[in-house]
């Protein structure tokens, strides 16, 4: 056996005996973790549904396929590869819908090829902006969200074009 298998057990001893040496009830304070836990999940579920379902709908409805369709040649003349415009555009709006674009774009044109590794960057270097958007602010409250939609987007577009220029540049593809 490891010391890696022990890290866990471990901490959850040191947890209980630390809260027991200061006196804390450790199972009611568990409990009331659990219970704001929940009560976090049911405030944030009705964003989530609400965000799936447009999710859904925008790829169930070609609406991808199209927008995809009309911003190749963009990307193209940038140097964005169009095979990654699909991922692109899935990418704020879904994490796991991102996923499963981009292995198709590994199993389709190959991890080492500059597709592969323009995906992978993108993927690593942008976020599911409208779903992290709309947990936060779901769980917060926030409703005057003023410019942080505006500057998520163009965080996500800098980091669409980065990955292809950064691509270019430490890799020589």
């Amino acid at each position: 056996m490891r010391l890696t298998d022990f890290i866990i057990p471990l901490m959850i001893s040191f947890i209980l005996i630390h809260g027991l040496v200061k006196g804390v009830d450790v199972f009611n304070e568990f409990l009331d973790g659990a219970k704001d836990g929940l009560m976090i999940g049911v405030k944030i579920l009705p964003a989530l549904v609400a965000l799936m379902t447009c999710m859904g709908m925008f790829k169930a409805s070609g609406a991808l396929d199209v927008l995809t369709y009309a911003i190749s040649p963009l990307s193209s003349a940038i140097g964005f590869p169009p095979e990654c415009v699909p991922l692109a555009l899935l990418r704020p709006l879904s994490g796991s819908g991102a996923l499963v674009l981009f292995e198709g774009v590994l199993s389709e044109h190959g991890p080492d090829s500059f597709i592969g590794r323009v995906a992978s960057v993108l993927m690593g270097s942008t976020e599911t902006t409208f779903y992290t958007i709309a947990i936060y602010f779901g769980v917060t409250k926030v409703t005057r969200t003023r410019q942080c939609l505006a500057a998520a987007i163009t965080a996500d577009f800098a980091g669409f074009i980065a990955s292809a220029i950064t691509v270019r540049l430490f890799l020589g593809i």
